[in-house]
């Protein structure tokens, strides 16, 4: 299948002021794109990317005073299969656990295990570990927090989450990604687009958000938002939560006035 996919953000700044983003196709995703992939600005500035320490590519640009555009309009080419299901996954002990997963079992900036381990151990104990555990925490995840736009903060926690019981996708993603790391399973938070693709059009399109956990001897993708499998995920980026893959950070005052994100589905070219 065939996806049209981009968006164009706009913001208003006072003053000249340094963007760190990230907004680009994740590298291990780079051979589904069918067309280019550039980051664009209007007012046009100079754009230098590089590699993060989790592997994104990430943008810097010093956007002008006054109003700024950032866009991206791009096809990707899908297989139009569905997140891998693997039941038999296991999970793996800590002390054999390669060390580069370790940083995936730590408490981070939303991800607060201290507060959540005991929460966690006493609602998953007595689950099989492994793919049986994970898709307890999603089912858990899934029915604990309700959707809301309006209930939505920058500033929201996996524990803030669990109590208030409202949040969107970045919400869902922290909280499971907390409750299996205080399970000694190792998660990471994603971010990227997932277009209404083989589903019914319930909102707005906006960038979304899952995780993936470490079983057997690779990651999975997971999805506490809409607990089932779905296609047509194209990755920006993953780290430990939303705090290392946001796709703006302001040096300075910068008003957003305009955010429009396009994943959809278009014809075979013949």
């Amino acid at each position: 299948m065939r996806i049209k996919t981009g968006f164009e953000i706009t913001y208003e700044c006072p003053v000249d002021t340094p963007m760190l983003l990230s907004l680009s196709v994740h590298p291990s995703r780079r051979d589904v794109l069918e067309t280019p992939e550039w980051l664009q600005t209007n007012p046009m500035v100079p754009v230098r990317q590089y590699l993060d320490g989790f592997g994104n590519i990430c943008s810097r640009v010093l956007a002008p005073a006054g109003r700024f555009t950032l866009s991206s309009d791009f096809i990707v080419r899908d297989s139009g299969l569905v997140d891998d299901y693997a039941p038999e996954a296991q999970q793996i002990a800590v002390q054999d656990l390669p060390d580069e997963a370790l940083v995936y079992l730590l408490g981070s900036r939303y991800c607060e295990t201290d507060r959540m381990s005991n929460l966690a151990w006493n609602l998953f104990q007595q689950t099989p570990p492994g793919w049986a555990r994970v898709q307890a925490i999603c089912d858990y995840v899934h029915n604990h927090i309700s959707f809301d736009y309006q209930k939505a903060r920058p500033t929201k926690s996996a524990h803030d989450a669990h109590e208030e019981r409202y949040g969107v996708c970045r919400d869902y993603a922290h909280l499971a990604v907390t409750l299996c790391r205080c399970m000694n399973i190792p998660a990471r938070y994603c971010t990227g687009y997932l277009g209404d693709i083989g589903v019914p059009l319930l909102l707005p399109m906006d960038f979304s958000a899952w995780f993936e956990v470490y079983l057997g001897d690779r990651w999975y993708v997971f999805d506490a938002r809409n607990n089932r499998p779905r296609c047509a995920r194209v990755l920006i980026a993953r780290g430990r939560d939303a705090t290392d893959v946001a796709i703006a950070n302001t040096f300075g005052s910068a008003l957003l006035v305009d955010f429009k994100v396009v994943s959809e589905l278009i014809p075979e070219t013949a």
